[in-house]
């Protein structure tokens, strides 16, 4: 079912598979939509995917060859490795703080994590001594184990009581300390650099189409057709969300909006404002430009959205211009600028070259050549994948030297001036 979702219909072409008779999650959701009435696509998301008992992400190892998906830290190594630099680039630029917590939302596999730890034991002498601690916020309880054998081999315990802030934690082979927890609020304060690849494409977003009635919400319904069936259908009343969530100055007639995103963003703006530090946001996305980006994915095919729930993923391309909104003035914002951008600016060719030189392998090579030519190409990942940076308003500011605590005007002597944001400007590594 590769047709895109139109309003008022679940994308029912003759191909599109029937709900499997024993699908508890379908069951589940038609009782609720019984009960009370069509439910939002934000619920229906939340349900499909993290229902603790049945939920996509609580239920599967998604990701890899044999999962539904495969990202970028799968495909390369070079792409971890960029990243693991550009976290170590802001240290300093912040002016190298004694701790520094690595904190890292739905890590996956544990891949991008692992990349960016060899990074740091690599250039340790960089480092120089700083405290630094690992910290991933992770809902699944089966990808927390995934990640822990990667990370730790067999060097982490999950916590003895269920409600524990910190559920497992240990030592990653590198000899970090690390822990896991369930939502951002409860990772400890101070400078952290926040890494988010993947994730804000999965949280759940409200749909909402323009009529001549003014804005209404698309919510998910039982098709009155075939009762095993579900589709979207556009409820006549405006709801809380269609009230509340539209920008009044909204150009266009389809949009969707993630008010989880916005909160996390919110709150990690809070953070970064008070404790000092940076998030790195990467992921499929757009500056307010996209409408209707709402789609499945089952092995690595598009899926319908409605179809056998709780078997495909589910996401929306990230708008970054509400993110941005969200965060306000409380940071510095910059991007989104492309992957191909990105990773070219953080110096991705002169990395390839390098490994090229010291690998004989013909067929890592090519693997190599490959994975970056998928992550840069603009026909494959280079323009589809958005990067997003918050930073604290000191890391761009040039320190003032300042008599009796007033700023003189004009300042002979300036600082020197900041260091530029790796990744959002050309570095000119060569």
């Amino acid at each position: 079912a590769n047709c895109p979702i139109r309003i008022s219909q679940s994308c029912s072409s003759s191909s599109a598979e029937k709900p499997m008779p024993g699908n508890s999650m379908l069951r589940h959701l038609t009782s609720k939509i019984k009960a009370t009435g069509p439910i939002s696509v934000a619920e229906y998301m939340r349900e499909v995917l993290t229902n603790p008992v049945m939920g996509y992400y609580v239920q599967n190892d998604m990701l890899g060859p044999d999962g539904d998906f495969i990202t970028s830290p799968e495909i390369s190594q070079i792409f971890g490795e960029l990243l693991g630099i550009w976290c170590l680039s802001e240290w300093m630029g912040a002016g190298k703080p004694s701790r520094f917590q690595l904190v890292e939302f739905g890590p996956g596999r544990g891949s991008l994590a692992n990349d960016i730890l060899r990074v740091f034991s690599q250039l340790r002498g960089a480092l120089g001594g700083a405290a630094v601690s690992v910290h991933l916020v992770e809902v699944s309880p089966k990808l927390s184990q995934i990640q822990a054998q990667c990370l730790t081999g067999d060097q982490s315990q999950v916590s003895a009581s269920e409600d524990e802030p910190v559920y497992r934690q240990g030592t990653t082979t590198t000899g970090l300390p690390i822990s896991w927890y369930r939502n951002l609020d409860d990772v400890p304060r101070g400078f952290s650099i926040y890494l988010a690849h993947e994730f804000f494409d999965a949280l759940p977003i409200h749909k909402f189409q323009g009529t001549e009635k003014g804005w209404r919400e698309v919510m998910v319904d039982i098709d009155p057709d075939e009762p095993g069936k579900l589709r979207l259908v556009i409820v006549p009343a405006p709801t809380l969300a269609s009230t509340q969530l539209i920008q009044a100055d909204e150009k266009r007639r389809h949009v969707e909006v993630c008010p989880e995103g916005g909160v996390i963003v919110q709150r990690l703006a809070n953070r970064i404002a008070k404790d000092g530090g940076a998030a790195l946001i990467a992921d499929y996305g757009h500056d307010g430009t996209k409408t209707d980006t709402f789609r499945g994915f089952k092995s690595h095919e598009l899926h319908d959205v409605l179809a056998s729930p709780g078997s495909a993923d589910l996401t929306a391309d990230v708008d970054y211009s509400y993110l941005r909104r969200m965060a306000g003035a409380t940071v510095a914002c910059m991007g989104p600028i492309s992957q191909k951008d990105f990773l070219k600016n953080m110096g991705i060719d002169t990395r390839l070259q390098v490994l090229l030189r010291n690998c004989a392998d013909p067929s890592t090579r090519a693997q190599l050549i490959q994975g970056c030519d998928m992550l840069t190409n603009p026909l494959k990942m280079g323009e589809r994948f958005q990067f997003f940076t918050m930073l604290n308003h000191s890391r761009l500011t040039r320190p003032e030297q300042s008599k009796r605590g007033k700023k003189m005007a004009p300042v002979p002597k300036m600082g020197p001036a900041p260091l530029p944001v790796a990744g959002f400007s050309e570095l000119g590594l060569s």
